[in-house]
């Protein structure tokens, strides 16, 4: 059981790629056939996730560019670190396969049964053009879309989570952050004041996979949104 008063809250935030889109699957089907036409296969999935998350946050930490770009620097890096060097067109296919990068099952169930409770904003890494896809397949009219091309900067920066609460016209208290990043949302928006729900979709796996390592301490851990939804279904 949990000690949130999930009656207290008029909003759930989300983070969408690790939360509600399987992130960590679709980086590794779009890696794979690239891998493969350049012979380049031998690095294990939680390898290949590892090095992606590193590269991925040392390229973000630098200044702001689209995620589309960011990703195809990333392709870039990961081709040095295993010796060989993606096309253009190779990384530009990469970054586009974003929006069609699968929910997990238990995603789009929870998200229609919370709708019915709550209003639903997503503030995430990403371009707009890229989300729109994401949006197509998760099949919920969100209240508020907050992007990194929205704002200008990516998580754990704090401007999704401050243009979140200016969107919804709410209270912080009254707001709850829902997500599988412990580095990217939990740590900056329990540092903001708000509660939060760590979705910890690697439980029991190894290392952190594509998300670079932090501490932070959630109000709830749940194992996935399923887990979630019957608890306040229960509240």
């Amino acid at each position: 059981m949990t000690a949130l008063d999930f009656g207290h809250f008029d909003a759930l935030t989300f983070d969408c790629y690790g939360t509600l889109v399987d992130w960590e699957r679709g980086l590794l089907e779009a890696l794979g056939p690239l891998l493969a036409a350049h012979d380049a296969s031998g690095a294990g999935d939680d390898e290949l996730l590892e090095r992606f998350g590193r590269a991925e946050s040392e390229v973000q930490a630098g200044p702001f560019r689209s995620y589309r770009a960011v990703l195809e620097q990333v392709v870039r890096r990961l081709g040095s670190d295993l010796g060989f060097t993606p096309t253009d067109e190779e990384a530009s296919a990469f970054a586009a396969s974003v929006s069609r990068w699968p929910p997990f099952p238990d995603t789009v169930p929870a998200l229609r049964a919370l709708e019915r409770r709550y209003r639903l904003a997503v503030v995430s890494n990403v371009d707009d053009d890229l989300f729109a896809g994401s949006a197509a397949q998760l099949g919920v009219a969100f209240d508020q879309v907050v992007t990194a091309q929205q704002v200008g900067s990516y998580k754990p920066a704090p401007a999704h989570f401050h243009e979140a609460l200016r969107r919804l016209a709410l209270p912080r208290d009254r707001v709850l952050h829902v997500a599988q990043s412990l580095y990217h949302d939990v740590a900056p928006a329990k540092a903001l004041g708000l509660a939060c729900v760590w979705v910890n979709r690697r439980a029991g796996r190894p290392g952190g996979g594509a998300t670079a390592p932090a501490r932070a301490t959630p109000d709830l851990e749940v194992p996935d949104l399923a887990a979630l939804a019957g608890l306040i279904g229960e509240a």
